[in-house]
């Protein structure tokens, strides 16, 4: 695979380095943007220029004189190109024997074990149960979901958890809205609150209670908080089911209160006297730790701030001694996480495990407008609406094809395109292209499993075809190192490019015997890396479109 050859090339490049006594330093080597140039470059005499203070070019030749006594295995040839890059070309029969390879591990192909032996924890959506969930939450699940798979893949065992809070102001406000709904109903005249929730899957909540709990509840009753979490609960459960995203474990923020871990976390803190009291609050001194400001930890209300909750809820999860915790968050939670983080490590908490992802919002668009939402006032679109109208592997795709980092605009119109202008469409018709070919080869008993030469697959098509295929493990390494699902979305659409351009180009079921042979074994391997990427991605592979 590639990952040994470029494995291979770097303690050789480490070796000259040493041999020639210049200074250890960070370098890349990856395929080159022009394929002309070879099919792995190194910046590292660029990198040693400043050190040296000798041309990058002059550097570049002292280094392949020394790199060309090593034995490099497949390596064919080793150039330099202006200003001072350091190619190599990699032998034909090298990728060519990759489709046996390929075929013979499928869908262990591409795995890795980096984490193999090691435990991780991924925390994503933690909604809490005020209302259904929205397309922002949609995109932390898949998010979340897809991580998760990229971890499994290198061989983590994974816990995927779900961290909510039923007993905050929110779900107060939001047992007030019912109940105000509830004796509307009975023909009361009282008013939603004015910082209540609204909107009409509400109104079902409180037919729901009417029926099933009478008419004759008390104003105050927990019924109204109780029934409402546990009706909304159980559609949120339901809607991450339509979606894909199951979940190995739920905690509740009330735990942590139940328990006696807020109050020691309090209290261990008070200790290092990193709060204390001032205008009826209780602060954080985050001044002392190098942020500019101190912050609030409980408000003058008594209600805590979200720091408190959640800094005991990553003690706990420290303490469950996972080798990796993720936590996948929107964007505004980008001022108060590094909060939790500081608290951590000012009580002596390894903290250097913890990974926390950032995605920025969605924008729904239609007819190229944005389509306005406001969760408070029940006017957004649901994620149940969005996948019973685009369906599930649209809506978990368009979350991932863009960087978590970016902005997302979700073009409805795209969405439901049934042409190769929709990328889920253009990605899933290359599958079911291919098993259309190997089930007209299967009839017309020309495929034979083992019986095929990949060295006489030589067209300029099929030898990109292959080299791709080949850096699938290459990007799957990358997406876990960045942990961002956006590298394999776009690895997936370039090759189903070249797939439909091998096709276009070349014949695969031809008078000619072993070209045929050949090419089924091709078009074998390339429907495996795309399964491959489906299943990381939990997208359906379809067999027809």
């Amino acid at each position: 695979m590639m990952r040994q050859i470029k494995s291979e090339l770097k303690d050789r490049i480490d070796q000259v380095l040493n041999s020639l006594s210049y200074p250890q330093k960070d370098y890349t080597l990856t395929p080159p943007k022009n394929i002309q140039y070879g099919d792995l470059s190194t910046n590292i005499a660029l990198v040693l220029a400043q050190d040296l203070k000798t041309s990058p070019m002059d550097i570049a030749k002292i280094f392949v004189n020394e790199i060309v006594k090593y034995d490099i295995d497949n390596i064919i040839n080793i150039s330099i190109h202006k200003p001072g890059f350091i190619n190599f070309e990699i032998s034909k029969n090298y990728f060519q024997s990759q489709i046996s390879k390929i075929i013979k591990l499928s869908i262990k192909y591409g795995k890795g074990s980096i984490g193999a032996g090691k435990s991780a924890n991924v925390e994503f959506v933690s909604a809490n149960p005020t209302g259904p969930l929205t397309i922002g939450h949609g995109r932390n699940a898949i998010l979340g979901d897809v991580v998760s798979n990229i971890l499994k893949w290198q061989g983590y065992d994974v816990t995927r958890e779900y961290y909510f809070n039923d007993a905050g102001r929110q779900m107060r406000i939001l047992a007030k809205s019912v109940e105000a709904l509830y004796f509307k109903l009975l023909g009361e005249n009282i008013q939603i609150p004015e910082d209540g929730y609204q909107g009409d899957y509400l109104k079902d909540i409180a037919k729901v209670i009417v029926n099933e709990d009478g008419r004759n509840l008390e104003k105050g009753s927990n019924v109204f908080k109780e029934k409402t979490e546990k009706i909304i609960f159980h559609e949120i459960k339901q809607s991450l089911k339509n979606l894909g995203v199951k979940f190995d474990q739920f905690i509740n923020e009330k735990t942590f209160y139940e328990n006696g871990d807020i109050k020691n976390l309090l209290e261990n803190l008070r200790k290092k006297d990193l709060i204390y009291e001032k205008d009826n609050a209780t602060w954080f001194k985050t001044s002392v730790l190098g942020k500019k400001q101190d912050r609030v930890y409980i408000k003058s209300s008594g209600e805590p701030t979200y720091r408190v909750p959640d800094t005991a809820y990553h003690i706990n999860k420290v303490k469950r001694k996972y080798d990796l915790i993720i936590d996948v968050f929107g964007a505004d939670h980008a001022d108060t996480y590094p909060d939790v983080i500081l608290a951590l490590q000012s009580l002596n908490y390894k903290t250097e495990h913890i990974k926390v992802l950032i995605y920025q919002f969605v924008t729904l668009l239609q007819n190229g407008k944005k389509i306005k939402m406001s969760t408070r006032k029940a006017d957004f679109v649901t994620l149940d609406e969005l996948v019973n109208e685009v369906g599930s592997d649209v809506v978990r795709y368009f979350f991932l094809m863009r960087s978590m980092n970016t902005h997302l605009d979700f073009d409805l119109n795209l969405a439901k395109d049934q042409s190769d202008k929709n990328p889920v469409f253009y990605l899933q018709y290359a599958y079911a292209r291919i098993c259309n070919i190997i089930k007209r080869a299967n009839n017309l008993e020309l495929s034979e499993q083992n019986n095929y030469d990949t060295s006489i697959l030589n067209n300029e098509n099929e030898i990109l075809l292959i080299k791709y295929l080949s850096r699938f493990p290459e990007f799957i390494d990358h997406a876990y190192e960045n942990l961002e699902p956006q590298i394999i979305t776009n690895y997936l659409q370039q090759l189903s490019a070249y797939f439909h351009k091998f096709y276009s180009q070349c014949r695969v079921i031809s008078d000619n015997h072993n070209t045929t042979q050949a090419r089924i074994a091709l078009v074998k391997a390339v429907k495996i890396i795309l399964g491959n990427g489906f299943n990381i991605l939990g997208i359906s592979a379809p067999e027809r479109m």
